[in-house]
């Protein structure tokens, strides 16, 4: 009688279901992490963990203990839902390898990339530009970044440029940057201002001695020809030495 109990109810369809769900993982677990996970990435690079942990017909927390057994690395863009392994990405220079759209980095998540890339720019660098290179909006990031001391910026030219942290790097970058808009412009903004604020104060020094207070006070270097070229610019009157510094050196 408790036989045939027992027959009636290892024959029914859920508790057969049961069964074959136990076979499956007692034979899944005959595998190494290495094993598990080599199936569903041989068929895309990358999955977020979810559907991961149902192709491998594992919870999530064991999915996850399985990559990090293997090890592998998480997006920096789309919030960082995506997964793949270690042993995938083909890194370029700056760090960086895509699958598509989803982007990956040596340096991890999204704040730690977008600080990797800033100290490692010669001249710093825009938003626009770290956008292009992200393929993702980063602005709001950058922002953040700033405002924990992470990074700096200021306004060159016409746009802002991020900075490393690290005040000797980020002087050789602003020079850099600074160097760079003059090969566009006469002078940029703010050091138009640094110029005519000195020139307010110091009204005596001649184009050349406010090029080098510049450089001593500001760090930036600029030319007595293009302070020369912003007076003339703005109908401003001064010549390279005034006549009475001309007759007191006599």
């Amino acid at each position: 009688m408790l036989a045939s109990i027992l027959i009636k109810y290892c024959t029914k369809p859920s508790c057969l279901a049961r069964h074959a769900i136990l076979y499956q993982e007692a034979n899944m677990s005959c595998l190494s992490p290495v094993q598990k996970l080599a199936p569903p990435f041989s068929e895309q690079p990358c999955w977020q963990i979810e559907p991961l942990a149902t192709r491998l017909n594992y919870s999530i927390p064991s999915t996850r203990r399985f990559l990090s057994m293997v090890g592998y690395h998480r997006s920096f863009s789309h919030n960082g839902k995506w997964y793949t392994l270690q042993s995938i990405p083909r890194f370029g220079h700056d760090g960086l390898w895509f699958s598509k759209d989803i982007g990956f980095s040596r340096a991890g998540n999204l704040n730690n990339t977008l600080v990797k890339l800033v100290n490692r720019s010669p001249e710093g660098i825009t938003a626009e530009a770290l956008g292009e290179k992200l393929r993702c909006r980063c602005h709001s990031v950058l922002v953040q970044l700033c405002r924990q001391e992470r990074l700096q910026r200021d306004k060159i030219g016409r746009c802002f440029v991020y900075f490393s942290k690290d005040m000797p790097n980020a002087d050789k970058q602003r020079q850099s940057a600074v160097n760079q808009a003059m090969s566009t412009e006469l002078l940029p903004a703010e050091v138009a201002v640094f110029v005519l604020a000195e020139f307010i104060r110091s009204p005596n020094l001649s184009f050349k001695e406010l090029a080098l207070h510049i450089k001593r006070t500001r760090h930036v270097s600029i030319k007595a020809t293009q302070i020369e070229k912003l007076f003339a610019q703005h109908g401003l009157k001064k010549t390279p030495e005034t006549s009475a510094r001309k007759q007191s050196r006599r």
